[in-house]
């Protein structure tokens, strides 16, 4: 039943925007992590092929499962057609990144000990 279900992920990775589509996306095992599997890339039907698309599906090549921090998650919708998925440029703009990890030892919060 879930085989059914199409997410769209856009994240922050290294300064770039990464949107990509997966069958399944949890809560993850790892704390503050989001669980991505099943990823889905477009099909290569056609003699165009998209040279962005073709970046990020080998820069994932071979990856059953990825976590990715929440806090670089930017938005996950469920959709029902896939579109492409793309690497681009954070526009500084439209992009604040959040500050950096939340959870550290001794950090703000923690007891330092």
């Amino acid at each position: 039943m879930t085989s059914r279900h199409l997410y769209k992920v856009i994240f922050v990775n290294q300064g770039k925007i990464y949107e990509i589509y997966a069958r399944s996306v949890t809560q993850g095992t790892l704390f503050g992590f989001i669980e991505v599997e099943r990823l889905v890339f477009g099909e290569r039907t056609t003699v165009v092929l998209d040279p962005s698309e073709e970046r990020i599906k080998t820069e994932f090549a071979g990856v059953r499962r990825t976590y990715l921090p929440m806090h670089s998650i930017l938005r996950i919708d469920e959709v029902e057609k896939q579109g492409v998925s793309k690497v681009t440029a954070a526009e500084a703009g439209n992009v604040t990144q959040f500050p950096g990890p939340i959870y550290t030892p001794g950090g703000p919060g923690g007891s330092g000990q």
